[in-house]
Formats: C-alpha cells, sequence, structure tokens
C-alpha cells in the first residue's frame, strides 16, 4: 500500500464544542468508516463534550480468504489460523497510516494523551498493535472483537509509552469470525505482561451490541472527560 495518513479517506464527525480530544475508530474487513461512525449518538455523551470522532476507510487491497477479491482492509488475511491469519507486512504497512492519523490530530492541537485509538475485528487488530507500539501515551485503547497480530505473543518493540495506558477489550462469546480464545490469548499475554487492560464478554456474534456501547460510553468518558 502507497497510501498516506493525509490521503486515507476518513468520515470526521466534530463536536459542538471546541475539540480537546479525538477517538481514532478503525473498522473492521470490508466494511468502511461508515460503518461505525452510526455509533456516536448511541454513546449518549454529554452535549458539551470536546471528542472529535475520526472514522477513517482502509485502503482498498485482494484479500487471500476472499478468493482475491478486492476490498477495504487494513492487511490481507492468508487463512483462518491464528498462527498465520494476518499477512505482517501489511499490518506494518497500516500501522504506518495509523500512527499518521494519530499524528495528524497531535498538529490539530490533540494531545496524545487525549486520544483514544478504537477497532473493532482487524480494526481492533490495528488499535491493539499500533497502540501498544506508540511512543507517546494514549488516552486509551479499545479492542473490540480481535487478537493480536503475532498470535501468542505480544509484538515486538511495545513501547513503555503506553505501558500503564487503560485498554479495554471486549468479545462476543458466540463469535464465529474471531473466535473468543483468541481475544483470550490476548489478554492472557497483556496481563502476563502487567498491562492495565480490562476484559468483559459479550452474548453475541462478530457484531456490537446496544448494551456494550453503554459500557464502551461510560469508559470513554472516564478517559476523555473526567
Amino acid at each position: 500500500m502507497s497510501t498516506s495518513a493525509t490521503s486515507l479517506e476518513r468520515i470526521t464527525l466534530e463536536p459542538s464544542s471546541p475539540a480537546n480530544s479525538c477517538v481514532i475508530w478503525l473498522h473492521g474487513l470490508g466494511d468502511s468508516g461508515a460503518g461505525f461512525a452510526p455509533i456516536v449518538p448511541m454513546l449518549a455523551l454529554p452535549e458539551n463534550h470536546g471528542i472529535r470522532f475520526v472514522f477513517p476507510h482502509a485502503p482498498e487491497q485482494a484479500v487471500t480468504i476472499n478468493q482475491g477479491y478486492v476490498m477495504r482492509s487494513w492487511y490481507d488475511i492468508k487463512s483462518m489460523d491464528l498462527h498465520n491469519r494476518a499477512d505482517m507486512e501489511g499490518v506494518l504497512a497500516s500501522e504506518k497510516l495509523v500512527q499518521g492519523l494519530i499524528q495528524e490530530q497531535i498538529d490539530l492541537g490533540i494531545a496524545a494523551k487525549n486520544i483514544v485509538l478504537a477497532g473493532f475485528s482487524q480494526g481492533g487488530v490495528l488499535s491493539l498493535f499500533t497502540g501498544l507500539r506508540f511512543s507517546q501515551s494514549l488516552a486509551g485503547i479499545l479492542a473490540l472483537s480481535c487478537y493480536l497480530p503475532t498470535a501468542d505473543t505480544l509484538p515486538e518493540h511495545c513501547h513503555s509509552a503506553n505501558s500503564t495506558t487503560p485498554i479495554l477489550q471486549n468479545h462476543g462469546e458466540q463469535d464465529a469470525v474471531v473466535p473468543i480464545s483468541a481475544g483470550k490469548m490476548a489478554n492472557a499475554l497483556l496481563n502476563e505482561a502487567n498491562y492495565n487492560v480490562s476484559w468483559q464478554s459479550y452474548p453475541m456474534e462478530h457484531s456490537v451490541l446496544p448494551e456494550q456501547l453503554t459500557d464502551i460510553s461510560t469508559w470513554l468518558q472516564a478517559r476523555l472527560l473526567s
């Protein structure tokens, strides 16, 4: 991928008050930023919140497990085997794009400590991977229905800047796309390394529930509005 962060198409939702924080939310395979942008009203945030929401669209590329069809994807998925699922070259390329999105917000005056990196499925993989390795402390990392691209090990070069950053993992108990065992494996690794990680599962498949969004809203407000 030769795309740069500045050229990534995205949906940006500005708060009614001047923005003083930001949530960068990464979508899953084959989706777009439009898939999650409608959740913002469902978060029922205070009217005077200053949270900017950025929903970028992944670049389009061929995806091996989908017969090579071209779709929006943060990286190629080569197989359903967790140990050989993520194309790490693609993960690293998209990590640079996400780093660029964070830097854009910093350049706009939002401190890294007021930025939450969030994502669902493939986007959650990128939020977790990028957040653990990012060189400035973030407000939080939200990893929904996802896994670590490095399977049963933490990524290389995890940065101490985010060693205490709050991480929230959510997963569906009936998820047939990303088995809950994959999320639990990531959670165990994070716990073993003493990360500030919380886990919550829900009675759902590979999706997001209204009840879950209420819990996410509470978590976001504690990170960005308290």
